[in-house]
């Protein structure tokens, strides 16, 4: 099968549909979404209809989770949580109920996905050092690999170090290895690019590519100015940080 896997949409609608219209060129047979489909930008309500009509598995994110109120931004810095809070405030009643019932994980054919580690959606995983310790949890549940989000950083990572995947081009992942990948993000890239990431998956090939696609990023940030969000949130998708 050949999977499309995104993360992190966080409400950036503009985004979101070049990603989609990307992928549905691709014919691929199934995409994937790791969680934060809200958060930061200004339309919460049209990423999440757009998610649930096309009915995406989908699982919860750590924005995903406030905006649900299942959990309180403790910890969240003063940007995060103004956008975190008016998230909640603006999103309809049917984006919540579905937003509170999404998993925490899923498996599909021999891999995991997950929002942050495979249990705890609110762990960051930027280098091979914090990577290490959730390698075993892999093997213990026979998985060769998990995809995973939350960082907005684009890697590969498996025991014996992290590897970086240029744009277009194909990773095989070796059968005698377990790997946590990481597509990056749809609607906040964090890695000093400003073009949305999301990644392709062969699971018969067993080949990852990475693909970045630009976006209308003046319409996005205009979205966020006259929603009365922080400016910094429009600010900072000019400069993928």
């Amino acid at each position: 099968m050949k999977y499309a896997i995104i993360s992190d949409i966080h409400a950036n609608l503009e985004a979101l549909e070049v990603v989609l219209a990307e992928i549905d060129d691709q014919q691929v047979d199934q995409i994937l979404c790791l969680g934060d489909v809200v958060g930061y930008n200004a339309n919460p309500n049209e990423c999440a209809d757009i998610i649930r009509s096309r009915e995406i598995p989908t699982i919860c994110g750590n924005h995903d989770a406030v905006a649900a109120g299942l959990e309180e931004p403790w910890g969240f810095n003063p940007i995060a949580l103004a956008a975190a809070l008016w998230t909640r405030e603006h999103l309809s009643e049917e984006n919540l109920v579905w937003l509170r019932g999404l998993p925490d994980t899923l498996v599909f054919d021999d891999f995991l996905i997950a929002h942050g580690s495979p249990t705890d959606r609110d762990c960051y995983m930027f280098t091979w050092e914090d990577v290490l310790p959730h390698l075993s949890m892999l093997e213990e549940g026979n998985y060769s690999h998990c995809f995973f989000g939350h960082t907005h950083n684009p890697g590969i990572y498996s025991a014996d170090g992290m590897y970086t995947v240029d744009e277009d081009s194909k990773f095989v992942l070796g059968r005698e290895k377990r790997y946590f990948i990481n597509p990056g993000s749809v609607g906040q890239p964090r890695d000093g690019i400003k073009e949305a990431s999301f990644g392709y998956y062969d699971s018969d090939r067993r080949e990852y590519e990475l693909v970045r696609v630009e976006y209308p990023v003046e319409e996005t940030a205009k979205r966020i100015e006259a929603a009365g969000l922080p400016p910094f949130l429009a600010e900072r998708l000019f400069q993928g940080r």
